[in-house]
């Protein structure tokens, strides 16, 4: 069986979308002919924990950890809340305080290209042994945080063997890059080193065809497109919600804010007594202080319920009782590209996907594919309030439901095989 060294930084008891991809391809790459071997860090800061996904880990898997240094512990001495809400993305666009903004200026312009940038070096010792000792040719590095494909390089040029960079989110080009309010050299820093990782690595794994499409313009390295999934093994039962559910699992953050949908819903809730009646919006995560206070505007509170992050295997129950499920993207060109992890869980689900984002959302289009729900932009304000009408009336009617179909190769077995082919 083949070897593979696979170094990540997210891994359980750490919560959240990061985890999954990894946890489930090193769940089936064995039924592939593939051995991982992992490697993490011995004492991370996660700033969401999630103790279910332990069981999840394959009996008998060989993890190797190396301790990690990180800012985040030393910052949040100063500031806790600020420091767990930048770690976890949840970045305030809208009148930032000063902390925050002394914060994100320390994190982008001293911490190139991440804040787990201390642990390049030691992990480049650390695993030069395990490599001898495993007989190790293949390496595949996870990010973000981008500093482990540094790992990648260094193993690389010391060792020669082939190395494999996977991307979870674009580097320089996504969302929350500009709000790290860089420098001109930093941000040249930033390029430099994404140039060096896209043209050292043997091969490049990315989510979405939009990050392969720009990564093409930067590199002429083999790249595949290997998306997120869903599991197939969830056997817990799930009985619809008796209200009229639209419920978001995962973090919201304040450019994400479907101000749109917000509209619509008081707009149809002052117009139709049983419509306010049986609305209820779910916001199941991180939310962001500005999507709560555009409910309120919109006079929608006594319909919201707001809960924290729960277990995955409690996420999964209630995305399958929900009425419908929100998707909801940044309304910027650069987010075109990102495709949310939750959006093929929530196919699994079979529930009714409402989902708002930009004008030529790679999302859209396999939401559209597979018929798994409606897709809109922020100005579609009367096809969205006309999309909800109908589903209210098919609910009420007992029959809300899509006609989802062509999932099968999103599912995380059939994702495994296509990355073993890579391998």
């Amino acid at each position: 069986m083949k070897k593979v060294l696979i170094v990540t930084y997210y891994w359980p008891p750490a919560g959240g979308p990061g985890v999954q991809r990894w946890l489930k391809f090193i769940k089936y790459l064995p039924e592939n002919g593939i051995e991982p071997i992992l490697y993490i860090p011995k004492n991370p800061h996660y700033p969401i924990t999630d103790s279910s996904l332990i069981k999840e880990i394959p009996e008998g898997l060989t993890i190797y950890r190396n301790s990690i240094w990180e800012p985040y512990k030393l910052a949040s001495l100063i500031s806790s809340k600020n420091t767990n809400r930048i770690s976890s993305g949840i970045i305030k666009t809208k009148k930032p305080s000063f902390s925050e903004r002394m914060f994100l200026w320390i994190r982008g312009n001293f911490f190139i290209p991440d804040a787990r940038r201390s642990w390049v070096k030691p992990s480049i010792k650390f695993l030069s042994e395990i490599i001898t000792k495993e007989k190790i040719q293949i390496v595949i590095t996870s990010g973000p945080p981008h500093s482990l494909h540094l790992i990648g390089v260094g193993l690389k040029q010391k060792h020669g063997l082939t190395w494999i960079a996977d991307f979870r989110d674009p580097w320089t080009s996504i969302g929350y890059h500009k709000a790290l309010r860089l420098t001109r050299k930093s941000q040249k820093k930033h390029q430099a080193l994404e140039h060096r990782v896209l043209n050292e690595a043997d091969k490049i794994l990315v989510t979405s065809k939009a990050t392969e499409t720009e990564f093409r313009t930067k590199t002429t390295r083999p790249i595949s497109v290997i998306t997120n999934g869903y599991d197939t093994d969830y056997e817990g039962g799930a009985a619809l919600d008796t209200g009229f559910t639209i419920s978001h699992i995962g973090s919201l953050l304040s450019e994400r804010n479907p101000i749109v949908l917000w509209r619509v819903l008081s707009e149809l809730a002052r117009e139709h007594l049983s419509f306010k009646q049986s609305l209820q919006i779910k916001l199941v995560g991180v939310i962001s202080e500005e999507v709560l206070n555009e409910i309120k505007k919109y006079d929608l509170e006594s319909a919201l319920e707001v809960m924290p992050y729960v277990p995955h295997e409690e996420a999964l129950l209630m995305q399958r009782s929900s009425q419908i499920l929100l998707l909801a993207e940044i309304n910027k060109d650069e987010t075109m590209g990102i495709i949310p992890g939750k959006l093929f869980e929530y196919m699994s689900a079979r529930r009714p996907i409402l989902a708002i984002g930009p004008p030529g959302w790679e999302a859209a289009e396999l939401i559209r594919e597979t018929k798994a729900g409606n897709v809109f932009t922020y100005e579609d304000a009367k096809e969205l309030k006309e999309t909800i009408w109908e589903w209210f009336i098919s609910y009420q009617n007992n029959s809300l439901q899509m006609p989802i179909t062509r999932i099968e190769k999103y599912s995380r077995k059939e994702l495994t095989r296509k990355l073993a082919a890579q391998i």
